[in-house]
């Protein structure tokens, strides 16, 4: 995992938090809760017609999303590490998506395919 650059892309997207004490395992932890975050606040700015706004957090949850990539290990993650890939890539297609079609739905898909994977890294800390 590259912990370096998901630290940096945590940072370009301005979610308030301590990243430099983080460990890994966490920093992770938080790219996910500010992807969650983002996709709601996407939601919320949709349902209310603030098209600028909606792009916005959207382009910012798509820059987690690639960050989470980033961080992926395909030497030591193998199959398990593209298969995330593979799953962050449709994630970020997906919110491109909602995006131009205005779609609520899409974004519930990706805030519930995140929260899932989310459930399954939080589950490795306490193992």
């Amino acid at each position: 995992m590259n912990a370096y650059a998901a630290m940096k892309q945590y940072q370009t997207v301005n979610v308030n938090a301590q990243v430099s004490e983080a460990d890994p395992h966490r920093l992770i932890q938080m790219l996910m809760e500010g992807g969650l975050q983002r996709v709601a606040q996407a939601k919320g700015a949709m349902q209310h017609g603030n098209i600028g706004l909606k792009g916005e957090q959207i382009g910012k949850a798509v820059a987690i999303l690639g960050g989470l990539r980033e961080a992926l290990d395909h030497q030591q993650g193998g199959e398990v590490a593209g298969n995330l890939d593979s799953l962050y890539a449709f994630m970020q297609q997906r919110l491109s998506e909602a995006n131009l079609k205005n779609d609520a739905a899409m974004l519930d898909e990706v805030s519930e395919l995140l929260r899932e994977i989310k459930a399954g890294w939080d589950g490795i800390r306490q193992a």
